[in-house]
């Protein structure tokens, strides 16, 4: 059992009386704008686990994730309300479909609603605002066009193409139904090893109608139908403002000291970054 009430208090909106149309889409709206995609447990050195309740104990403490943490405790809330959901194995890729189909880097949500299957993913790095229906086409959300097509490589699965300016191109997943614990061992390896972005780079990312904010190290980000915005965020404070108040992370449990080490190892990684000119990438 979860703690829905106090969830659905969390994203800001009404606790559903069932798991209509309305409902999924406000629900999905309020988790991506509300419950920021990042890696700050992973640079503390303190990763945690991608149990159910464990990440919607996350959310219930003002913090995060990424897809392992916010498809998994999102996928818990609405299966408590009711709604039928179900968990694939997912990768994210390149251009060109991986002949070797996803390798479970990503957990991707679908949703049977109406007679319908829809891709739900609150996880995918700021990119999705809202529901997209298992069907071929082009879908606009706010300034972002997006592409739905089925996967040429995997029997049955689908590939879901992000907008030019967003942080990744693709994300394809299998259709059969898998278990959460079934993406642990990837979970250790993106959040423990050296090699891996979700190490060796700072990252949050939040979704709103308009657009997107995303934070790589010192660089903040906002994209959105004007264009695109950056600034280096270049003191501590600010730093710690920018965490709190344009991605809504509440570091209450992150003490003096380690305040202190994280700032300095993510402001040597940006000088690092600012001498050599080249940005590392998300995995």
């Amino acid at each position: 059992m979860i703690d829905v009430d106090g969830y659905v208090a969390v994203l800001g909106v009404e606790r559903p009386a069932a798991p209509t149309a309305d409902a999924l889409w406000a629900l999905h709206r309020a988790q991506v704008e509300r419950v920021a995609y990042e890696t700050l447990d992973n640079q503390l050195g303190r990763p945690s686990g991608i149990g159910a309740a464990e990440s919607v104990a996350r959310v219930l403490r003002g913090r995060g994730g990424y897809c392992f943490h916010l498809n998994g405790a999102f996928a818990a809330l609405l299966t408590a309300l009711g709604y039928d959901v179900t968990l694939h194995r997912a990768g994210v890729q390149d251009e060109v479909e991986d002949p070797e189909g996803p390798g479970g880097d990503h957990l991707a949500l679908t949703v049977g609603l109406d007679g319908e299957r829809w891709l739900v993913d609150t996880g995918l790095a700021g990119a999705m605002y809202e529901p997209l229906p298992l069907r071929e086409g082009t879908y606009t959300q706010g300034p972002f066009t997006y592409a739905m097509a089925p996967s040429t490589v995997v029997p049955g699965g689908w590939r879901f193409t992000h907008d030019p300016r967003g942080a990744f191109t693709a994300m394809v997943f299998a259709p059969e139904p898998v278990e959460l614990s079934s993406f642990a061992a990837e979970h250790e390896r993106l959040s423990t090893s050296p090699e891996s972005g979700f190490v060796r780079v700072l990252q949050a990312q939040l979704r709103d109608a308009e657009g997107v904010d995303v934070l790589r190290g010192c660089l903040l980000r906002r994209i959105d139908a004007a264009g695109t915005y950056e600034r280096t965020v270049d003191s501590a404070d600010d730093w710690y403002g920018v965490l709190a108040d344009v991605f809504h992370l509440n570091l209450n449990d992150v003490t003096a000291p380690e305040r202190a080490d994280l700032w300095h190892r993510v402001r040597a990684a940006h000088e690092e970054w600012e001498t050599t000119g080249q940005r590392a990438t998300t995995p």
